[in-house]
């Protein structure tokens, strides 16, 4: 089955080369995956944990958005520490660990990004320049140490420079393109997927300029994560597919996930050895799924409490997979036996 996928360049346009390949069927089958899941409850209830991240000392972040906290879970003790946040209801969404392990996140109901410093307990906030901006979702370190962050609603990337304070916006091509998942490339470059179309997209580190790549026309891409060779994975969360971007090429491949077209997969991160791991969100207990990209199969688990939807998830390096179980108020460890 051959779908067309083409890359636009804006301020300069021109097609790529393409190949789309394309499984069919209600779904691939799936070895059971081997691996252990241990997870913690929250201290309160409702919290709705939404991102996790790896902290520089392997802890486990999470932010807890209905709580205005973030929090900190230490795996080998299970000791967990939440820190309140000072703006009230700021709906506290992604985050991400900078090198000298401060904690920041997108504050999605106010439109602004924070700094916390664990040591003090100290929350910088920094303001979006402009009020369309509202709802900032994703951020992600490059490495150079620039925070680069989408903004859903507002259809716009940014970029924060925590030297100086200073953010700049670019508003997405595509008209209500809904930027979601965020990563950056080996050479430095972001990524993201344009949830509320067929692409995914990325964006000049210096010019700012946008470029997007076209994805099977009922797509909707949601979260990707980017292999050592800088192909791009992401959930398909409308199609119930994980699928593959080339960027040089514009080659598109996509896999039908087992859980078949209503699993709708979230979250997604790939391991140091090239596995590309993520969450079923639509079938019942979630799973989480093993792909192999060499010999191309499936494994896959069934969360213990269910996982009441993984929204995210993050790779340590020695290959465990940090999860944030919303419904369920859990946070949890995949870890292979």
């Amino acid at each position: 089955m051959i779908r067309s996928a083409v890359a636009t360049v804006y301020a300069l346009t021109f097609l790529l080369p393409f190949r789309t390949t394309a499984s069919t069927g209600s779904g691939t089958a799936a070895a059971s995956l081997d691996v252990t899941i241990r997870e913690w409850d929250l201290p309160a209830s409702g919290e709705l944990p939404h991102d996790p991240a790896v902290g520089p000392d392997g802890a486990l972040w999470y932010t807890a958005q209905k709580a205005n906290r973030i929090g900190r879970l230490d795996p080998v003790s299970g000791k967990i520490t939440e820190y309140k946040l000072p703006t009230p209801n700021s709906g506290p969404h992604g985050l991400a660990a900078d090198r000298d392990g401060n904690i920041w996140y997108t504050g999605n109901y106010v439109g602004l990004i924070g700094k916390l410093d664990p040591k003090t307990g100290h929350v910088a906030e920094y303001r979006m320049p402009d009020p369309r901006a509202s709802d900032p979702h994703t951020p992600v370190f490059d490495q150079h140490g620039i925070l680069w962050f989408t903004v859903q609603r507002g259809n716009m990337v940014g970029r924060l420079d925590p030297a100086s304070g200073k953010i700049a916006l670019r508003e997405v091509p595509t008209p209500d393109a809904t930027p979601y998942g965020m990563a950056v490339n080996h050479e430095g470059v972001p990524f993201f997927c344009e949830f509320g179309s067929n692409k995914l997209a990325s964006i000049d580190p210096q010019t700012l300029q946008i470029t997007e790549y076209a994805l099977p026309a009922s797509a909707r891409p949601r979260r990707l994560a980017i292999a050592q060779d800088d192909t791009i994975y992401y959930s398909d969360y409308a199609r119930g597919y994980l699928g593959s971007l080339d960027p040089k090429t514009g080659r598109v491949r996509e896999w039908a996930s087992p859980g078949g077209p209503s699993s709708k997969p979230y979250g997604i991160a790939i391991t140091r050895d090239g596995m590309i791991w993520y969450s079923e969100s639509g079938v019942e207990p979630n799973t989480i799924v093993r792909f192999d990209p060499k010999q191309q199969v499936f494994a896959r688990a069934a969360i213990p409490s269910g996982g009441g939807v993984v929204r995210n998830m993050a790779a340590m390096p020695d290959g465990r997979v940090y999860i944030a179980c919303s419904g369920v108020n859990k946070v949890g460890v995949v870890a292979r036996q």
